[in-house]
């Protein structure tokens, strides 16, 4: 049964991907406004989400129309996707447009490995690709999906450049060997953290629990954290590879872990900003709270 679906997802996003791509934009800001109108779970997490960021600088009115613009825009990426699985890596990349490759290079030629620092922003799930015909080898750490045969598809959605796809749970072996052989090994941290897992750090301006994984890593290991996010502009897309994070060591591994994640953060808000209407703001990211914190619905 699992096989049938799989084949069954695969056959979806291969039709999805024979619609253009400028009426595939289309469909997804009408289908965005549907999802909208019918999801009010959802739309009242992005609402809250942006009110809390940007209700100052904006009214109700505003923000309600950045979060439907933001349900179009991830209904846009099932669309992406289709396209870019019913073309080559390179047809992918011939979109995109790279600032910043000369920080790729100078990172990767420490030989220490790359941690790259990204988020669930813009199209994401194309950096594997760019990564891949560019001639790096990268890793990502991911979350697999509950559903095995949308898992798997994106497994192999995913791998088709080359990427291999560590999932979290008892990767660190796996991550070791990767940066020892210089690869780059993709992290996506603007997601919510179970406690256990992270550290709670200020993000746009209020505490939230931050998976330490990849400030972990970076202190054992030295490898350099490089942040690069692929977002849209127009029907194009831009990779945008920043200069590396320089990382706080004062020898002091419990404060170091909080003042790097602090950092990345600082990265991660920064890009949001700029793009604030290809982030995810569906995600409840403030969700887990301190111990000392009375748990607030968003």
């Amino acid at each position: 049964m699992d096989r049938f679906l799989f084949h069954l997802i695969s056959t979806v996003f291969r039709i999805i991907g024979l619609i253009s791509r400028h009426r595939a934009e289309r469909l997804s800001h009408w289908l965005g406004r549907l999802w909208f109108l019918l999801d009010r779970r959802h739309q009242q997490v992005a609402i809250n989400n942006l009110t809390y960021v940007f209700g100052y600088e904006k009214s109700p009115t505003e923000i309600r129309h950045m979060a439907r613009c933001i349900f179009g825009n991830i209904v846009r990426i099932l669309f992406e996707i289709g396209w870019a699985y019913g073309s080559s890596p390179r047809e992918v990349v011939r979109h995109i447009r790279f600032d910043g490759l000369i920080h790729l290079h100078q990172a990767y030629r420490k030989g220490r490995g790359v941690l790259v620092l990204t988020g669930h922003l813009g199209c994401w799930e194309l950096l594997s690709d760019a990564a891949g015909v560019l001639g790096y080898p990268i890793n990502v750490l991911y979350r697999p999906l509950d559903f095995k045969p949308l898992d798997r598809f994106f497994e192999n959605f995913r791998s088709r450049s080359g990427a291999q796809l560590f999932p979290k749970a008892r990767a660190m072996r796996k991550v070791l060997r990767s940066l020892q052989s210089n690869e780059l090994v993709g992290i996506l941290l603007d997601q919510n953290a179970q406690r256990k897992a992270g550290v709670f750090v200020d993000f746009f301006g209020k505490t939230a629990c931050t998976n330490k994984g990849l400030a972990l890593i970076a202190q054992k290991f030295g490898a350099p954290v490089l942040p690069i996010f692929l977002v849209r502009e127009g029907d194009r897309y831009r990779m945008i590879i920043e200069p590396e994070v320089p990382l706080i060591h004062t020898g002091d591994k419990a404060r170091d872990v909080l003042a790097n994640t602090r950092q990345f953060n600082r990265v991660l808000e920064s890009i949001i900003r700029r793009y604030p209407e290809q982030w995810f703001w569906v995600h409840r990211r403030w969700k887990t709270r301190p111990e000392n914190e009375e748990v607030s619905e968003q």
